[in-house]
């Protein structure tokens, strides 16, 4: 029987928490294998199902922001007490910030230890984390990225050659029941700069017909208050009966599977689930080609259109093409939906279980 330690500071809702959620059920499952889950951050309810056959560690405080320090130093040694007590023949932990923690908790020990970094390889994390990353990875038995890219510059940042690329799993997207296409477009975020909103909607502006409509599911985040701004942005177009700002919906399925397109505008990811949620539900998606993710799932021209960052013009004529082309927006849409199953929850959770236990 082997011993598997899944890291993670919560288990509350989010792309993190459902991914390891996803894993945790995989390895449960295997009669071969004794799951633990440590979850150490602040005490959240959980969202995802946690199998009765795994062993839940928690700690018995609670972490106290008007005591970080303190907080910070009891985690340490909770982790690696639990860690001791469990002795595992592998651990995996999640988080970017998170993960230089656990790396400073069990350094010593010698279980191996394998961090998921799901982060943008663009992004900064801030000079202490990036410096703390850079420092402490090198220490970790492998790490898992989400993209190809993300590989290419992990290897040159933080001088780990054991670089494991593995996506996200993509849930498959289908409808017990029959629901009628609409020509509709659809776009799905967080109404955040990055995800550049403002310029869908002036492309759409142009290219639209009256029987065609652009629906943004998404609401405001991080602090930006930009839904008074696009709803103005729309307004001085006179497109308020062809876009809409559908706000934040629990059941996007449903709008992804009426619309015949997908459209995405983010200048950064990691790996945007959002577009192989798209990809199951049968749509064909136009995408920047930003870093990373979109080109780990979009072939160019097979099941979708890869668009350089900002080429608002060649995106506009994809857009304008594949509204005016039935056929071919049909067989892209059935391209991507079959080309999407590699990253089925099966899938990617074998590559975790070779990659952590088998490696």
């Amino acid at each position: 029987m082997k011993k598997i330690a899944f890291l993670i500071p919560t288990m509350s809702s989010g792309g993190m928490e459902r991914v390891m959620s996803e894993l945790v059920v995989y390895f449960s499952a295997k009669p071969d294998i004794q799951c633990h889950l440590i979850i150490y951050g602040k005490p959240l309810d959980d969202f995802y199902t946690i199998p009765s056959n795994v062993v839940v560690h928690r700690p018995a405080f609670k972490f106290n922001d008007a005591m970080r320090l303190l907080s910070t130093v009891k985690t340490i040694f909770f982790v690696r007490k639990t860690i001791a007590n469990i002795k595992p023949d592998s651990i995996l932990s999640f988080g970017e910030i998170w993960n230089n923690l656990i790396i400073i908790s069990l350094f010593g020990l010698k279980f191996p230890l394998y961090v998921s970094d799901r982060n943008s390889p663009l992004e900064s994390l801030g000079k202490v984390h990036d410096f703390l990353r850079k420092v402490l990875y090198p220490y970790a038995t492998g790490v898992i990225v989400q993209t190809s890219k993300a590989s290419e510059l992990f290897k040159r940042k933080f001088k780990n050659s054991n670089v494991k690329v593995i996506g996200n799993p993509i849930r498959v997207i289908e409808s017990g029941k029959e629901i009628k296409k609409e020509n509709s477009i659809i776009t799905v975020g967080r109404l955040i700069s990055s995800k550049n909103i403002n310029r869908i909607i002036d492309i759409f502006a142009k290219v639209q017909t009256s029987d065609w409509k652009l629906v943004i599911v998404g609401g405001d985040s991080n602090k930006q208050n930009n839904r008074t701004k696009f709803q103005a942005q729309i307004n001085s177009l006179g497109m308020e009966k062809n876009i809409f700002l559908a706000g934040v919906q629990d059941q996007v399925d449903d709008f992804l599977l009426r619309s015949k397109i997908f459209v995405f505008t983010s200048s950064s990811e990691g790996f945007p689930n959002v577009i192989g949620e798209a990809m199951s539900s049968g749509l064909p998606v136009i995408s920047y080609d930003c870093v990373a993710g979109p080109s780990e799932m979009i072939a160019d021209g097979e099941n979708g259109y890869l668009i350089p960052l900002y080429d608002d013009l060649l995106f506009e004529q994809k857009l304008r093409y594949l509204m005016g082309n039935e056929n071919h927006r049909i067989q892209m849409g059935d391209a991507a939906k079959a080309s999407i199953k590699k990253f089925s929850v099966e899938n990617i959770a074998s590559q975790y279980y070779d990659f952590i236990v088998s490696n």
